[in-house]
């Protein structure tokens, strides 16, 4: 049975961290647990970390110590082959990858870096690891200044030595190939290998290869003077401030690194002014040379700027610095989010590797779990994609979620808002969002505005609504926002980090309405848990549900149940299980199971039951022994909104489960709010889940 799977390189800097990450994704999509090994690592400095493992441990929040997921460091490998001990080096890189075989279901071991003198020897290393360990192999080759014959001819080569020495190679990537070579890339490998290796090809990215300011900031031993919390700014170009400011703020790009003398205050003082102008692009950072400081005027008035970036003060001079800045070698590191965030986006673009994973796993698991749901619900709305829009545009949760969504290709994005207070936001605090890629619209100065008001009369206007009155209410971006939605727009609506519940979900109620046969809106939440993933409803919407109205919300919750992929098991939660409780509220529960039961006969539903019996098979079984669903519910459903939105609570804080919700359920098309106290992961899952909601579901 295979459990591995081993990524190799044959040369330094071959970007094998994108196959890396990207392959952790789509494992962890498909497999429980997924470990990580490293078997030879770089030589730290003391109290470092190598820092492929601490990015991949971070990210992917795996549960593995740092000492468990490598065995040794290059220099410990030197030295026990210097000795003789060549044997010992094998011996222990099999056990610890054993260990980990046993602990986790999946483990992905990434070989060396070939950052020593002799790559060959290296190249020989891996192909040996990685045959003693008994696993395949996909192979990563740069194609940064090759030829096609130079990196095709390497990369057979590779896959020979590979396969002369009994290690299958189930992939091959040629990696960083110029845009316009990529399918001469893949049709090149294609040509000689089986039909059973899989070939990719990834182009050369310009933001992967620049350093990020903490890179240049390690590199030159500098001195960060202010901007310390946006030093993960990702630098593009850069160039030399010795013109004059006239002449030199021609050349900034964006992102562009300024390069200048400390003594250079107007230099200094005009990139920043380009900074935060409309009319020049955005900068990553400054790098002061020659030691020197502006003068303590100056040092003030930039202290008072509201918007800052890096300002880092270096030793050497300018023609040292320039250059020591353009040999660096760019790495992704733990917390390089906007690298993470971009290398997993292009992998998603240009690998699938779900067939190869598929015809590497020889097991099947049961149940879902949290990293399964997570990617399958990330995939399925990239296939279908959707426009949802997010009313609430100078919440700066919102718009690091817009980032994101944006740059994984997921959703359309549409922001309400005035465009020129959300474009503040953005620099003030850094976020990494191109307005280009979404939709602004600042509602009153909206085309579609009298539209919308004439609309939202004629629907209201039985109400007593006249044409003012309906004026008024469209400005708000709620009111428009779900108008957006009711006339075909956008999709899906999430809001509620700056609004309360009511002010979301009202007009919605009014005029997007309820699907036929439905009589209550509910919402759930996705419970991801350690384990597995559950459904609560209704935490967040109906205070005391009548017994018709709870079987409505379990029903309502199994349908979400199976959209999402999880078989529902319902569970009527009560404090009594089975027959032996007795009392008008756990009757209530007993009537409504029984509901259920008649509407639906084709779900596998049990209650009144208590908590521990619906999800502790041991507990489950013994109190309701002839029970489908007790120990095992999938959906639960609670009495009343007191009991679902303390238990969800009380879960999520004491558990560490992430929560993913609510999504409400019953609406015609889906709305969805969000807790004021909402994070970026909650704004962004909760928009993903909105987006499938909106294919129909």
């Amino acid at each position: 049975m295979n459990k591995g799977i081993y990524i190799a390189t044959l040369e330094p800097n071959s970007g094998k961290s994108i196959i890396t990450l990207g392959l952790m994704r789509t494992l962890l999509g498909k497999i429980a647990r997924v470990g990580y090994f490293r078997p030879i690592i770089d030589d730290q400095k003391k109290g470092e970390k190598d820092n492929h493992i601490a990015t991949v441990l971070s990210t992917f929040d795996i549960d593995l110590d740092y000492k468990d997921a490598c065995a040794f460091t290059r220099s410990q490998i030197i030295k026990k082959r210097n000795k003789g001990h060549a044997g010992e080096i094998l011996d222990t890189i099999i056990t610890k990858y054993k260990e980990l075989e046993e602990r986790f279901d999946f483990v992905l071991v990434e070989g060396s870096d070939f950052t020593g003198d002799s790559s060959v020897f290296e190249f020989d290393t891996n192909v040996l690891i990685a045959k003693n360990l008994g696993i395949p192999t996909i192979v990563v080759a740069s194609g940064v200044g090759k030829s096609e014959e130079e990196l095709l001819g390497s990369m057979q080569i590779a896959y020979t030595s590979f396969r002369d020495r009994d290690v299958t190679v189930v992939g091959m990537v040629a990696n960083k190939v110029q845009e316009e070579n990529l399918k001469i890339a893949s049709k090149g490998l294609r040509d000689f290998l089986p039909k059973e290796v899989s070939v990719f090809s990834i182009p050369f990215t310009e933001k992967l290869a620049h350093p990020t300011i903490k890179e240049i900031v390690e590199e030159l031993d500098g001195n960060v003077l202010f901007g310390e919390n946006f030093l993960d700014n990702q630098t593009g170009s850069f160039g030399v401030g010795a013109m004059q400011l006239r002449n030199y703020l021609t050349h900034l790009k964006t992102d562009s690194l300024v390069i200048t003398p400390g003594d250079r205050a107007d230099i200094i003082l005009g990139a920043l002014q380009a900074n935060i102008s409309s009319n020049y692009p955005r900068i990553s950072g400054i790098i002061l040379t020659g030691g020197l400081i502006p003068e303590e005027p100056i040092l003030k008035l930039i202290e008072g700027l509201s918007q800052v970036v890096p300002i880092v003060s270096v030793s050497d001079g300018t023609f040292s610095v320039t250059n020591r800045i353009g040999s660096i070698k760019s790495k992704i590191y733990a917390d390089s989010n906007q690298k993470i965030e971009a290398s997993l986006a292009i992998f998603e673009k240009q690998v699938n590797f779900d067939d190869l994973v598929e015809r590497l796993i020889s097991f099947k698991h049961g149940g879902i779990t949290p990293r399964m749901f997570q990617y399958g619900i990330m995939k399925r709305a990239r296939t279908n994609k959707k426009h949802i829009v997010l009313p609430e545009g100078t919440d700066e949760r919102i718009l690091n979620a817009a980032a994101r969504l944006v740059q994984l290709d997921i959703v359309a994005i549409t922001l309400l808002g005035e465009k020129k207070k959300i474009e503040e936001k953005i620099n003030l605090n850094a976020i990494p969002l191109n307005l280009e890629k979404v939709q602004v619209i600042d509602p009153i100065n909206s085309k579609h505005f009298d539209d919308y008001v004439e609309t939202f009369y004629e629907l209201r206007k039985h109400k007593n609504l006249n044409m003012d009155i309906a004026r008024d209410w469209m400005a708000d971006v709620s009111y428009f926002g779900t108008m957006m939605i009711y006339k075909g727009h956008a999709d899906g609506m999430v809001s509620g980090a700056m609004h309360t519940t009511q002010h979301t979900i009202k007009p919605a109620l009014q005029f997007i309405k309820t699907k036929p046969g439905v009589s209550v809106v509910s919402s759930v939440f996705f419970m991801c848990l350690e384990d597995r993933v559950s459904v609560f409803g209704d935490c967040a919407i109906n205070p005391n549900p009548t017994a018709e109205e709870l079987a409505e919300i379990a029903i309502s919750s199994a349908e979400s149940s199976k959209g999402f992929g999880i078989e529902p098991k319902i569970a009527m939660l009560s404090y009594s299980s089975g027959t032996s409780g007795k009392g008008e509220d756990v009757d209530r529960v007993r009537q409504a199971t029984e509901l259920v039961k008649k509407q639906r006969p084709d779900l596998k539903v049990e209650g009144p039951i208590q908590y521990d019996a619906a999800v502790d098979l041991r507990v489950g079984k013994s109190k309701m022994p002839d029970s489908e669903v007790a120990g095992q519910a999938s959906v639960l459903i609670f009495p009343d909104l007191n009991t679902g939105n303390n238990t969800y609570k009380a879960v999520q804080r004491e558990t560490g489960a992430l929560a993913i919700g609510p999504m409400l359920q019953g609406l015609n098309k889906p709305v969805n709010d969000l807790s004021r106290g909402c994070t970026v992961d909650d704004v962004f899952n909760t928009v993903i889940i909105t987006a499938i909601q909106a294919q129909g579901i």
